[in-house]
């Protein structure tokens, strides 16, 4: 199965712009988005990990969408903070959200998401072993952003544990890992973050400017066929395609415009989303309201 959506839903700037404004009396954006989309990744796991009495209320927000996952980051001691080893407390304060999420059937990958300075060295292999290690026993999918690691080992190593690769699109700079359809394990995934070259390496430029960018359709041509490159490849059981150019909401527009492109059929998108980005999403998208329930798929 492939399953689309956004990187986080708990955003100010998509008021009006993916959700109703004013929000109507009970709003939860995580539900709205839940019948659109049949995944989200959860961001907030990586500044901090969830309880799992935390990550059991967003269950509970769409279990009316059986279809629906989870995918979320590891926190970032694991992948960010790698100056000292981690503890057992760190571990088990990692695994509370996902364990619930797959107690439940619902976890669809654990992101291990490390910067463009995680280069090919020896010392950062042996950190990446240790984790896939650690946490082999969840569905691991893993992005490096340098291109030191578009070689055969890292493939074969991720491959030998069970874990997927990432296919990420990222403004390029100096050795940075290009595009790609690539599967390691049962899980494809792939993590679209824009093309803001001015903003992305721009020091002191804000989370909101770096992922301010909508994609045309022509560049989201050649991930459509990736994306069904992954879903034929032997062995890939579920893809998730994941829009990270969160900024008001053209993450949301562009996993619409995917998942039309993809499937080869009209798609059901929040109504203000398609009024905002209505030049982009009108080949592909239909506005359909909450009283709508039926025609959503």
């Amino acid at each position: 199965m492939i399953r689309f959506g956004p990187a986080g839903w708990d955003y100010e700037d998509w008021s009006g712009k993916v959700y109703p404004r004013p929000a109507p009396r009970g709003f939860d954006p995580l539900a709205y988005l839940a019948r659109y989309f049949d995944a989200v990744e959860l961001n907030a796991s990586f500044y901090r990990p969830p309880a799992a009495k935390v990550a059991e209320s967003w269950l509970r927000r769409v279990e009316d969408r059986p279809d629906f996952r989870f995918t979320l980051k590891l926190w970032q001691r694991f992948t960010h903070e790698r100056e000292s080893a981690w503890s057992a407390d760190d571990v088990k304060a990692a695994r509370a959200a996902p364990d619930a999420f797959a107690r439940a059937g619902r976890l669809g990958a654990v992101l291990l998401q490390f910067p463009w300075s995680f280069k090919r060295e020896e010392a950062n292999e042996e950190w990446l072993r240790d984790l896939l290690a650690r946490f082999g026993d969840l569905p691991l999918v893993v992005e490096v952003r340098h291109a030191s690691w578009n070689v055969p080992e890292t493939y074969g190593l991720l491959a030998e544990r069970g874990a997927g690769f990432v296919n990420l699109d990222q403004p390029m700079f100096r050795h940075s890992l290009g595009p790609s359809a690539v599967a390691t394990s049962a899980v494809g995934y792939v993590r679209v973050h824009g093309r803001n070259h001015q903003d992305w390496f721009r020091e002191g430029a804000g989370r909101d400017a770096r992922y301010d960018y909508l994609y045309p359709a022509a560049e989201l041509a050649p991930w459509a066929e990736r994306v069904g490159a992954l879903a034929a490849a032997p062995g890939v059981k579920d893809v998730f395609v994941v829009t990270n150019n969160h900024f008001e909401g053209k993450a949301v527009a562009n996993a619409a415009m995917l998942a039309s492109m993809v499937r080869g059929e009209r798609v059901a998108a929040p109504p203000d989303l398609v009024a905002a980005y209505r030049d982009a999403l009108a080949p592909y998208a239909d506005a359909v309201g909450q009283g709508q329930q039926a025609l959503l798929r």
